[in-house]
């Protein structure tokens, strides 16, 4: 599917929590923060997931491989063109 179907998909789904499959097989799952045209911005449940954040098409705030969840209140940054798969996630605490 296109960057374009996950834009809409995404924007649907902002303050959700989804789950969202890389083409590389990096799984992130999250609340979606915001999106825009070329990135969708979650808050995720465990803070950076072990690896896979500053690979191709994922970037936090500039700070590749760095941990930047002091300065962006953790959000994580993936972009809509490396995305592979997504669904909602079911998530039973409050957030």
């Amino acid at each position: 599917m296109s960057a374009e179907h996950f834009y809409h998909q995404c924007c649907e789904h902002i303050n959700n929590a989804v789950e969202i499959t890389c083409h590389d097989g990096t799984v992130h799952r999250g609340i979606i923060h915001s999106v825009d045209r070329e990135n969708v911005y979650l808050r995720p449940f465990d803070g950076f997931d072990g690896g896979g954040y500053d690979g191709p098409g994922i970037f936090a705030f500039g700070f590749p491989g760095a941990f930047a969840g002091g300065f962006t209140g953790g959000l994580l940054g993936v972009g809509l063109g490396s995305i592979f798969g997504f669904r909602r996630f079911g998530y039973g605490g409050f957030y």
